[in-house]
């Protein structure tokens, strides 16, 4: 497996609805980059199909085994790819899909799990939510893909890089919302730039960022597609606002350097992360009603103690809900002495003493 390989975002601009002319955009991409020995190319967000599509999504939609996929798949012969485009699931539900194309086979389809349905997006009223986030093998070391909004979620690239992820691809359709303090860049470019430095610094990963440009129904996006190495440093800025093409060298061994001199991911306890997302599960939702499955497994608690019993929207009364150690922290932080079980079952049998 090559330690050092070529990566290119390819920053382009899409035409809305327009399959066909945003394949050929593509073939041309390709086959730059296989004239300039680019072993792995990143297409923006969506940018086979166009972003903001609204009722032509299930006309745009492809299938995995569609002739345009089948085009894709044959080009990765030459280069790897990520393509982003509106997959067609065999139940006919919609994603907003990143593949991945390598040796003529498609090796790893990421659906996006964040839909953003607030202010001038409206994901969710079209599309499908992906419900996994994996890291994949390539020939080039482990992958992973996060579309966008995805990667606005901390626990995505936490997640990623803690199943192996050394480069994390981040295929983006983000639009400008406006110059402030005199920057010379969007606001949202700001964001993001800060964003890829932190994660590709805490998680000690390449960090690949490649977005469009131009216009879709009166609304642009800024460009500015970037590789971020492990120590934040930037190995390749595109413009903004315009189409480039936006190449560096990946180099392993920064990777490995990085998580040398910062091990976070190694010192990582995962059980500590479970367990805490899980009692945070578990606790009442607010106005006091207990998540469905949380509410059943007290209810199967309360069974095994005699006398146990819950109320909806009140959790265990007799036991409680935490363990031992929690109920004594809880009563510290209050003030309070919880009686010992043996005085506990007196009161619960009417006798004081």
């Amino acid at each position: 497996m090559p330690t050092f390989f070529r990566i290119v975002a390819a920053q382009l601009t899409p035409r809305l609805g327009d399959v066909a002319a945003n394949l050929a955009l593509y073939e041309a991409e390709i086959e730059r980059a296989v004239r300039d020995g680019v072993d792995v190319l990143v297409f923006p967000e969506l940018s086979l199909t166009g972003y903001f599509l609204k009722d032509m999504v299930s006309e745009v939609a492809l299938r995995l085994e569609s002739a345009e996929v089948r085009r894709l798949r044959e080009a990765s012969r030459h280069v790897a790819l990520v393509a982003g485009f509106v997959e067609e699931a065999p139940d006919f539900r919609y994603y907003n899909s990143a593949v991945y194309f390598e040796d003529g086979e498609i090796r790893h389809v990421h659906r996006k799990v964040y839909l953003p349905t607030y202010g001038l997006f409206d994901e969710g009223r079209y599309l499908a939510r992906g419900n996994r986030i994996r890291s994949f093998p390539t020939k080039f070391g482990r992958f992973a893909i996060l579309i966008c909004e995805d990667l606005w979620h901390p626990s995505t690239i936490y997640i990623a890089a803690l199943d192996g992820a050394v480069v994390v691809v981040c295929p983006s359709s983000s639009p400008l919302r406006g110059i402030s303090d005199g920057a010379v860049q969007d606001d949202n470019a700001r964001y993001w730039e800060a964003l890829n430095r932190i994660y590709a610094q805490t998680y000690s990963v390449y960090l690949v960022y490649a977005n469009r440009v131009g216009f879709e129904d009166g609304v642009g996006f800024w460009g500015g597609s970037e590789i971020v190495a492990p120590d934040g440093t930037t190995v390749a800025k595109g413009p903004y606002y315009e189409p480039a093409t936006v190449g560096g060298e990946i180099d392993l061994a920064r990777v490995r350097h990085h998580r040398v001199i910062a091990p976070v991911i190694r010192d990582e306890d995962l059980d500590l992360t479970i367990n805490e997302l899980l009692r945070i599960r578990g606790r009442p939702r607010e106005g006091g009603e207990l998540p469905a499955e949380a509410l059943e497994k007290a209810h199967a608690e309360a069974r095994k103690t005699k006398g146990g019993e819950v109320r909806e929207g009140k959790g265990v009364e007799g036991r409680g809900t935490g363990s031992v150690e929690d109920r004594a922290e809880e009563d510290r932080a209050a003030g309070t002495t919880r009686p010992k079980p043996r005085a506990r079952r007196r009161v619960a049998a009417g006798r004081s003493k």
